[in-house]
């Protein structure tokens, strides 16, 4: 599905963040304007049951096998009750692990059961609302839902502390020798809000850089 733009003021949000934080300001001369691009989303359950396939592995081959779990579904477009009708077999001869079959299922047991809300229940429900929700499925984790949260609902304030490039974007725009510990970048980010997706962007790119950003 095509990406769209985030639907908040981002020339905003950088302006706020130069203002909080000298050092992620350094970041913003280097990378330029946010560019972060948005998942189109027709439901939560489709969202997921991507999610669940790209799990620990490379992207060529969990879209491939992306591919072969869409091909399952009329039109290529998943459901919940089709997928919980399914053979275990039938999943696995897509080339899901047995722990992402489970994990499939589960999803799909549970948006039956709307513990897995629709989406546009899901647009009116906080971000903290959705996570408690949301990590009750099977293999679907904090991280997961937080990249769900920024990606797909283009939710503007969302931190995801434990992410790998989060933490090694903090440790080079801070000039930090060891990765910072999640609590503590959760309480630096404080004076990021209400644009922390926006921050995590930066440090993603930051985390890319290999010249490292410019002193003053």
């Amino acid at each position: 599905m095509a990406a769209r733009r985030y639907p908040f003021d981002a020339g905003a949000a950088v302006a706020a963040l130069r203002r909080s934080d000298p050092e992620l300001a350094r970041a913003i001369d280097t990378f330029g304007p946010f560019a972060m691009r948005r998942r189109a989303m027709r439901t939560p359950f489709e969202a997921l049951l991507r999610a669940i396939v790209y799990q620990q592995l490379s992207g060529r081959a969990a879209g491939a096998i992306h591919a072969r779990v869409l091909a399952l579904f009329e039109d290529g477009r998943p459901t919940a009750r089709v997928l919980a009708e399914m053979s275990d077999e039938a999943l696995r001869a897509t080339g899901l692990s047995r722990a992402k079959t489970a994990a499939a299922r589960d999803l799909a047991e549970k948006t039956v059961a709307r513990i897995v809300p629709g989406g546009r229940a899901l647009r009116d429900m906080s971000d903290d609302e959705i996570v408690a929700r949301l990590v009750q499925v099977r293999g679907v984790g904090r991280w997961t839902v937080e990249m769900l949260l920024m990606s797909h609902l283009a939710r503007p304030d969302v931190l995801p502390a434990t992410d790998l490039g989060i933490r090694r974007g903090f440790a080079r725009i801070q000039g930090l020798e060891e990765l910072p510990e999640p609590a503590d970048l959760l309480a630096h980010g404080e004076r990021w809000r209400p644009w922390r997706t926006v921050a995590s962007w930066y440090l993603w790119r930051a985390a890319d850089l290999t010249a490292g950003i410019p002193e003053d």
